[in-house]
């Protein structure tokens, strides 16, 4: 069974630029996969030749959030999904970046690894 974990992430950026590069495929191809395409709320994710699917759930660039749920994860984790949303910090105005997903708990170090390294492209992709 899938357990879920949240990953928090400071960055001095604009929540404009963060969007972009959150809720636009063009700009998840930036940083979290090597190409996404999107077809009737499928996300199509590549990675090193593989294709990984994701159907998404919910998305408000009102509330700063995106939420998938794995296409492989639908019967054996039904209630399993990943959520990236940031917020932004009222007294510093930095903004935060909250991941919020779901692993099994044997895997829950290489997962948490695979979103640093993400956030790190991230990072770097935005100079910050």
């Amino acid at each position: 069974m899938k357990e879920k974990f949240e990953l928090e992430y400071l960055f001095k950026t604009s929540s404009k630029v963060l969007e972009n590069l959150i809720f636009m495929p063009s700009g998840l191809a930036e940083w979290f996969a090597d190409d996404v395409k999107i077809r009737d709320d499928i996300y199509s994710f590549y990675w090193d030749g593989s294709i990984e699917q994701a159907k998404l759930l919910y998305r408000s660039k009102a509330s700063s959030k995106i939420k998938w749920q794995w296409l492989d994860d639908q019967e054996d984790n039904p209630d399993a999904f990943f959520e990236i949303s940031f917020t932004i910090a009222p007294m510093t105005s930095a903004v935060i970046l909250k991941i919020t997903d779901f692993a099994e708990e044997d895997d829950f170090e290489d997962s948490k690894l695979l979103w640093d390294q993400a956030v790190q492209d991230l990072k770097r992709v935005l100079g910050a």
